[in-house]
C-alpha cells in the first residue's frame, strides 16, 4: 500500500483526497494545508495539520497548490531525500527544491470542488528524476486510471497550452454564445445537442475533418452578415480572428 501525504487545500487537493480516501491501494496518512479551516472537517478520515514541520513519513509527498506556491512549499519541507511531486501542468519539475527527489503527477482535467470527477477517464501525466520513482508514480496512477503517460516537463507545458485552446478558449466561446442567446431571449439549451455532436465526433474524426460552417465553405456573404449582427467590438474581433484562421487552414480566401 502506497503511503501519501497531501499538501494543499484547493480544488485539485480536494478531489485527490476524495479518490485517495476510497482507494484500497493508497493510505492517505496526512493532509497539510496552511489554513486548517479548509480541511478541518476531513479530520475524521485522515490526520489534518497546518504545521509543516509535523509531516509524517510517506512514500510520496504530493504538493497540490498554486503554481506560484510550489517552490516555497517544497523549500519549507522539513526533510531531505524524500520523493516530492507537484500537480501543475505548466511548471517544471525543477521548481521543487533539490534537497528531495522530484516528480510530477499532473491530472489533465479542470477541477471544481462541487463537480464529481471520474478518475478512470482522466489522463495522468507523470515524470520523475529516476526510474524507481517513476515506477512508483506509475503504480499510483494506475490505481486511479489506465490512462497514464510518461511526459517530460517541456511536453507537459505544451499540453497545458493546448488544453487552454481546446478547453478554456472553447468554454469562453460558449459563454459568448450564451450572451448572444440571452440578448435575443433564446434558450442556450437548444445548442447543447450541436455541441455534443461535434464533441462526440472527435472519437472517430480528426478536428480538421470535422470543421463545418461558413468559413470552411468560403461563404463570405454569410460571414459579412454575421459580422453585421455583432455589436460588441471584442466579439466582432474574435469572430474575425477565428474565421481568418479557418480560412487559412482550409485554403480559402482570407477575410
Amino acid at each position: 500500500m502506497l503511503k501519501i501525504v497531501l499538501l494543499g487545500g484547493g480544488n485539485v487537493a480536494h478531489h485527490l483526497f476524495t479518490q485517495f480516501s476510497k482507494n484500497p491501494k493508497i493510505e492517505l496518512v496526512q493532509w497539510y494545508n496552511r489554513s486548517i479551516d479548509a480541511i478541518q472537517k476531513f479530520g475524521q478520515h485522515t490526520a489534518v495539520i497546518d504545521q509543516i514541520e509535523n509531516l509524517k513519513e510517506a512514500d510520496v509527498y504530493l504538493i497540490a497548490v498554486s503554481d506560484a506556491a510550489i517552490a516555497e512549499i517544497s523549500a519549507a519541507l522539513p526533510f531531505q531525500g524524500k520523493f516530492v511531486v507537484h500537480t501543475s501542468g505548466n511548471t517544471s519539475m525543477d521548481v521543487i527544491d533539490s534537497k528531495n527527489r522530484t516528480g510530477v503527477y499532473y491530472p489533465l482535467q479542470s477541477f471544481s470542488k462541487n463537480k464529481p470527477i471520474q478518475w478512470n477517464e482522466i489522463p495522468l501525466l507523470i515524470e520523475a528524476t529516476n526510474e524507481e520513482d517513476l515506477q512508483l508514480l506509475n503504480k499510483l496512477a494506475k490505481s486511479m486510471t489506465e490512462k497514464v503517460y510518461t511526459i517530460n516537463s517541456q511536453q507537459r507545458s505544451r499540453i497545458h497550452l493546448t488544453a487552454v485552446f481546446v478547453n478554456n478558449f472553447v468554454n469562453h466561446l460558449y459563454s459568448i454564445g450564451a450572451d448572444l442567446s440571452e440578448q435575443e431571449q433564446i434558450p442556450f439549451e437548444i445548442f447543447i445537442p450541436l455541441i455534443k455532436q461535434t464533441t462526440n465526433s472527435l472519437d472517430t474524426t480528426p478536428p480538421i475533418a470535422s470543421q463545418t460552417g461558413p468559413a470552411v465553405r468560403g461563404d463570405h456573404s454569410t460571414i459579412e452578415a454575421h459580422l453585421g449582427q455583432l455589436k460588441d467590438p471584442l466579439h466582432k474581433e474574435i469572430y474575425k480572428s477565428i474565421t481568418r484562421s479557418i480560412l487559412k487552414t482550409h485554403g480559402r480566401e482570407k477575410l
